[in-house]
């Protein structure tokens, strides 16, 4: 099944994702180096970007950058003089994405603050609102991210948190995996704040099956 579901995303990337020289480039910079093989999916990247353009965001923020590759899928979506701003804990991911968005022509537009999240959000106070917020890092600490992030919006502001899925072990509240009982409360969180309205999706492709959460910020 799973070879059927990464045939219908490569159709679907054929004839909806043109070739884009820049982003192959940087998924062959990310493998090169040993990267983690967690960026999204193509046909994810271009659905990040719809919806900062559908909202036209001019402020992003990411928790966790990886190799910059929803870095850079995200930041084209900016109009001019809009800015980005991402995360990254781990110091040699950090400088991979680097190079990845200075030759993706980004640089300008993208600031990328390396250590902890957890560290580095206090410093964004005089950068909020963000208009939208890619949280998609370390699972056990989405609790705390999604605290930052209501303090970091703005009512109208997108909030997406990648990888909630995870297989299906989700609806597993007994797992011994923090990273399945970090989504967990972050889930249930997002349905106990009166600030949100949210929903989530999951999804099969060609990286597996898992899905995402989509959260408004109303008030």
């Amino acid at each position: 099944m799973h070879q059927k579901w990464s045939e219908v995303d490569n159709y679907l990337v054929s004839q909806l994702v043109p070739p884009d020289k820049i982003l192959t480039e940087i998924l062959e910079n990310n493998a090169r180096a040993g990267l983690p093989a967690h960026d999204v999916a193509p046909n994810q990247g271009k659905l990040l970007h719809l919806f900062a353009r559908m909202i036209q965001a001019t402020r992003i923020l990411e928790i966790g950058t990886l190799g910059g590759y929803s870095t850079v899928w995200l930041a084209r979506a900016l109009p001019p003089g809009g800015t980005m701003v991402t995360l990254e804990a781990d110091a040699r991911h950090a400088g991979i994405a680097q190079q990845n968005i200075t030759q993706a022509g980004l640089a300008e537009q993208v600031r990328l603050y390396v250590g902890p999240a957890l560290d580095t959000l206090p410093m964004l106070a005089g950068e909020a609102p963000f208009d939208l917020i890619f949280i998609d890092a370390d699972k056990p600490n989405n609790p705390d991210y999604l605290r930052w992030a209501l303090k970091l919006a703005r009512p109208g502001t997108l909030i997406i948190g990648d990888n909630v899925v995870r297989e299906g072990a989700v609806t597993d509240a007994q797992s011994n995996d923090p990273r399945v009982q970090g989504v967990r409360t972050f889930v249930d969180m997002m349905a106990n704040e009166p600030r949100l309205t949210a929903t989530a999706l999951q999804t099969v492709g060609s990286k597996g099956w898992d899905g995402f959460t989509l959260a408004l910020v109303t008030h």
